[in-house]
């Protein structure tokens, strides 16, 4: 069995602890009412556990950090440890469907925290047992301590356990909106662990039943709100005419499907189209139109109630369902089963249609890791839908490489039309124009070297002609400036694959092409920009134009640049193979350049 590195973090957490109690932990407590006041502290946490104040996120803050804050501020270290280590132990048999290493791990980090909490009060001057609320400084460097543990313990727990590089980690886990909540718990804490002091320091038993009844209130109050909250984001997030959720609510699943799917199973989606509902909709009325969506709403609903799966409204005549854990075959087997199902369905007013019976037509996709967010699933879904349609309608079609609307892809007029688009937006930097159809060039030679499908050439050729279109929002200066550029103006510059995006974004017509033009600057060790993706979360074609991108930037002559002949640029490839560039296809784009540009060799 492979020992991971997330297992020895583990065990490094928890051989701490252990010697922090050996050497923190004299088991004596002289007093009597110290012992009733430890069992009645352990009693609190246990109770306090189990009301939890919910937060607006949907989070919840445990108070039970405000005991052991308030117990470092008045007691010795024996005293917080003593009612860690009970109340730890009573949670085990009590929780005890949660893993037993959970259980361990959590008693550890709460052990250093609490260990390096105490020293610090004392560090910055607090005095233990001596409540004194005109000098709150060391009160918050301590609770600060506190809660950096807190994040950096688990931030490292979080961050062993995935492959994903630091920065994208720590993004993952600090959004903006984190940290905003994490700062209002950092006060709320800070207030309950203050007045569980100053009850304890004047009426020990009686302060904490005062705390505990304030506490419990409270989460029933917080409880009570976030209900109202929910009943009222539900009917938000409900499409009025069928009952469904809508598209809003489909979109923002589908991202926290694809940010957990990273270390999670795959999972896929369908996109339903009801079949020739316009005509049917003409012919029987609006009113009967709505019917009919209305019942297919209820219909979807019916079908994946016992299963984990989200059926929505996606948009006029066509639903959408979410599909946790589910490969593309086995959803094309779901789908499938309800689509005969709903052709056996009978409902007024379908016997003008083609068929003579309902139908939809279906388009399957599944996430895979380095998909570009739900755009590009949505994308696939789309493409295999219009397959199903263009195929006869009343069928599921799964998307695959290669799958082809119609004969013939076409790619020069699409090529037309964004070199024209270049020839506007580029037209303030010619350096950047000329680069773009050398790169095209490029991807054209690298895409017959790799035998890619004809969707995969597409989308690399015209990834590759528009990746720097955001180099429009740049500022001139910055564009045409000889020499290097200063901090702020690089800074500038690596925001033009974010311009670019959003330039893109303005047509759904190029939404496939977004990851090329975004991600074309991530590298294969994780610490490119703008996100740090790693390895193959880096989309394929994404980290195919890096390599080409890169190589034409090196051996193109630019004033006060260094430029690489043909022979440098290969070594260096091969040097930064499995650093800035996937391996995989850094010997066959030299392979390509070997043969496709043999004169480039002879002229160097």
């Amino acid at each position: 069995m492979v020992f991971k590195r997330q297992n020895f973090y583990i065990a490094s957490i928890c051989g701490l602890s252990l010697y922090l109690n050996f050497i923190n932990f004299p088991l004596h407590i002289e007093e009597l009412s110290h012992w009733v006041l430890i069992y009645t502290l352990i009693g609190a946490i246990l109770l306090l556990n189990h009301f939890n104040i919910i937060l607006p996120s949907g989070n919840s803050l445990s108070m039970d950090s405000a005991i052991y804050l308030a117990c470092i501020f008045l007691f010795e270290l024996n005293v917080p440890l003593l009612v860690l280590m009970f109340s730890s132990l009573a949670s085990f048999f009590i929780r005890f469907e949660l893993a037993w290493w959970k259980h361990l791990f959590n008693f550890a980090n709460y052990t250093i925290m609490i260990v390096a909490t105490f020293y610090s009060f004392i560090v910055t001057g607090g005095v233990i047992g001596n409540v004194d609320i005109t000098n709150l400084f060391p009160y918050m460097i301590s609770l600060t301590v506190y809660f950096f543990l807190n994040v950096i313990i688990m931030w490292l727990y979080f961050f062993l356990e995935s492959d994903l590089s630091i920065t994208t980690v720590f993004r993952n886990l600090f959004s903006k909106e984190d940290i905003k909540e994490a700062f209002m718990s950092y006060l709320c804490t800070l207030v309950l662990s203050l007045v569980l002091t100053m009850l304890i320091h004047e009426k020990p038993i009686f302060g904490v039943f005062l705390f505990v009844t304030l506490a419990i209130t409270l989460s029933l109050a917080f409880q009570k709100v976030f209900s109202m909250y929910k009943i009222e984001e539900s009917r938000a997030q409900k499409d009025f005419l069928t009952g469904l959720y809508n598209h809003g609510y489909f979109k923002q699943t589908l991202d926290e499907l694809i940010k957990r799917s990273e270390h999670e199973q795959p999972f896929s989606i369908a996109l339903l189209d009801l079949d020739d509902f316009k005509r049917y909709n003409d012919y029987n009325g609006h009113v009967q139109g709505d019917e009919l969506l209305a019942f297919f709403g209820s219909f979807l609903s019916e079908k994946v109630k016992d299963l984990p799966y989200i059926a929505t409204r996606y948009g006029g005549e066509e639903f959408g369902i979410i599909m946790p854990e589910t490969v593309q075959e086995k959803a094309q087997v779901f789908i499938n089963k309800i689509r005969k199902e709903y052709n056996n369905t009978q409902f007024k007013g379908v016997d003008i249609l083609p068929s003579g019976c309902l139908s939809f037509s279906a388009g399957i996709a599944e996430y895979e890791k380095g998909t570009y967010g739900a755009s590009e699933l949505l994308a696939r879904a789309d493409k295999a839908l219009y397959y199903a349609k263009a195929e006869g309608k009343n069928n599921s079609q799964i998307y695959r490489e290669g799958l082809e609307i119609q004969k013939g892809l076409q790619i020069k007029e699409e090529i037309e039309g964004l070199e024209q688009q270049l020839q506007i937006f580029l037209s303030k930097d010619i350096y950047t124009y000329q680069h773009s159809k050398r790169v095209f060039r490029y991807a054209v030679d690298m895409s017959d070297q790799l035998k890619l499908s004809e969707e995969e050439k597409r989308r690399l050729i015209l990834g590759a002609l528009i990746h720097d279109i955001g180099k429009l929002e740049i500022p001139r200066d910055i564009i045409n400036k000889k020499g290097k550029l200063q901090v702020h103006e690089w800074e500038m510059m690596k925001k033009h694959v974010t311009y670019g995006k959003e330039i893109l974004s303005s047509t759904k017509k190029y939404d496939d092409l977004l990851p090329l033009v975004e991600l074309h600057h991530e590298r294969y060790d994780g610490n490119g920009y703008p996100h740090g993706l790693k390895g193959d979360h880096i989309p394929k074609l994404a980290r195919i134009l890096c390599i080409i991108d890169s190589f034409d930037a090196m051996t193109t002559e630019r004033p006060y640049q260094v430029t690489k002949t043909f022979e440098e640029a290969i070594v260096e490839l091969r040097r930064c193979a499995g650093q800035q560039f996937d391996p995989t296809f850094v010997e066959p784009f030299i392979e390509m350049i070997q043969t496709e540009h043999r004169d480039k060799f002879e002229k160097d």
